[in-house]
């Protein structure tokens, strides 16, 4: 299928379609920074892929701890979970954060002293592996004809080759990142650039309600 391609004609039923996100990918290759934070994904959804008919969003991230410098982050994530929990066929599915200490280079070497620092890191754990076993088991219970994967993680070229040569079912993908992921691009039956156009057309709106109340965009978002 030539790359680009979303498979489908005018005049032909609307694709049963499911959406994998990579939360951490999403964001950090995309979002971070910009004002398309408060995106919705079901809004999103729709416009890359109109006229489908988008059976389930399945969204893959995990729980942030905020730190000393940053005391709102995981108020501000708690915000957007709750946000994302009102789009219809959306389920968030959750991986684990774990922490590590790594060693690295001071940026200016002192003449007498060390010249490396530990600091505090974590690192995502799970997504990936979520993302993939998901995918594959959907497409194992016939859940979509089309599996549209948002990331750039290579990881996921050899789920996605299975689903294709295996399952015979077609698996596109969006790629947040400037740079083209090659496993992904050969991989997939067709890839794209997750532009800001979209991105940018899909925020929610400043404040919305669910069952516990109004949930408000974070401050600065």
């Amino acid at each position: 299928m030539p790359q680009g391609s979303l498979s489908f004609f005018r005049d032909d039923p609307p694709i049963r379609t499911n959406i994998y996100v990579d939360g951490f990918n999403l964001y950090y290759r995309a979002l971070r920074g910009t004002p398309h934070r408060w995106l919705d994904l079901g809004r999103l959804a729709d416009l890359l892929v109109p006229r489908h008919t988008i059976g389930r969003i399945r969204y893959f991230t995990a729980l942030v701890t905020s730190r000393p410098g940053d005391p709102t982050q995981a108020q501000r994530q708690q915000a957007y979970l709750r946000a994302l929990q009102t789009v219809p066929n959306l389920t968030i599915h959750y991986g684990h954060l774990l922490p590590k200490t790594k060693r690295r280079p001071l940026a200016r070497r002192p003449r007498t002293g060390p010249r490396v620092v530990e600091i505090l890191d974590t690192e995502e754990k799970g997504s990936d592996v979520n993302l993939a076993s998901y995918l594959l088991l959907d497409g194992f219970e016939d859940q979509y004809e089309l599996a549209v994967v948002i990331s750039n993680d290579s990881d996921l070229q050899l789920p996605i080759s299975i689903v294709r040569t295996r399952l015979r079912k077609e698996v596109g993908v969006f790629d947040p990142s400037r740079r083209r992921s090659f496993e992904l691009h050969d991989a997939a039956s067709w890839y794209r650039r997750l532009r800001r156009g979209p991105l940018s057309a899909s925020l929610f709106p400043d404040t919305l309600l669910d069952e516990r109340g109004p949930i408000t965009k974070p401050a600065g978002w």
